[in-house]
């Protein structure tokens, strides 16, 4: 009897082991299939996300885009793509081309130093002024400040060609001109901003849409290339009269003396 029991006992426990280890078989099984699992759709989810950045990356900037996009011109511009500015009434044939770059700090000091007296012999009729602006500084100092800045005062020449000069005039001017350090212009609110202390401008919902918006984006990369593609010029700001570069002058007097040796007389 004794012996009976313990060969049945010791069958029971040979039973209960093979029960046991079929369940931590099991168990294993199923651990594996899981971290399987897992570790597919992680590989997947990797796999989708560098897809994704790949497809982020071949995807045009903003700038990219509007360098191809169909152009809307500003009114008070004319040539291919309205990328002629000429301002002025002048029955004479005198012409003072400037090329400026709206993040320059050398521009801005021309401005705040004749940018006055430039615009008044425009209004007294003793030349016209033409402009062509170019963006190469946001490739130097990196950001998109001055592509902006270029659309924002694309949007106020077509308020008119004094929002134009006004606008511009504030932009250079001492208090709102940023470091070379900084691209305040890249922000459209900074530029709002400032065109809301030029009386043309003040308020003016049309051109804040259109700077909000970017209507005249297109307009400043053919500019931009304009300016690229144009000769003699350097550097910024480049100053012709007549087509003739002249030395950039550093006060009334000298710009003054240049006009003459020109012979741009009132």
């Amino acid at each position: 009897m004794s012996k009976r029991n313990s060969n049945a006992a010791k069958s029971a426990a040979r039973e209960r082991l093979r029960l046991e280890r079929e369940r931590q078989a099991k168990r294993a099984k199923v651990r594996r299939q899981a971290i399987v699992a897992s570790s597919i759709v992680a590989v997947l989810a990797i796999a989708g996300g560098v897809g994704y950045a790949v497809v982020q990356n071949s995807k045009p900037t903003k700038w990219e885009a509007a360098a191809d996009a169909t152009v809307v011109a500003p009114a008070n511009t004319s040539g291919k793509n309205g990328t002629t500015v000429l301002i002025g009434d002048s029955k004479s044939d005198n012409v003072v081309h400037l090329y400026e770059d709206p993040r320059c700090p050398a521009c801005a000091s021309f401005e705040q130093t004749v940018g006055e007296t430039v615009d008044k012999g425009m209004e007294d009729g003793d030349y016209k002024l033409s402009f062509t602006l170019g963006t190469f500084l946001d490739g130097n100092l990196t950001g998109e400040g001055s592509k902006n800045a270029l659309s924002a005062l694309g949007a106020a020449l077509d308020v008119s060609p004094e929002a134009f000069l006004g606008y511009k005039a504030a932009l250079y001017s001492a208090k709102y001109h940023p470091s070379e350090s900084t691209d305040d212009f890249a922000k459209d609110s900074y530029l709002i901003k400032v065109a809301n202390t030029v009386d043309t401008l003040k308020n003016n919902k049309k051109f804040q849409d259109a700077v909000e918006k970017g209507t005249y984006d297109a307009w400043a990369m053919r500019m931009s290339k304009s300016f690229d593609d144009a000769e003699g010029v350097e550097s910024t700001p480049t100053i012709k009269i007549n087509d003739k570069t002249i030395t950039n002058p550093s006060s009334v007097a000298d710009w003054e003396k240049a006009l003459k040796d020109a012979g741009v007389t009132k």
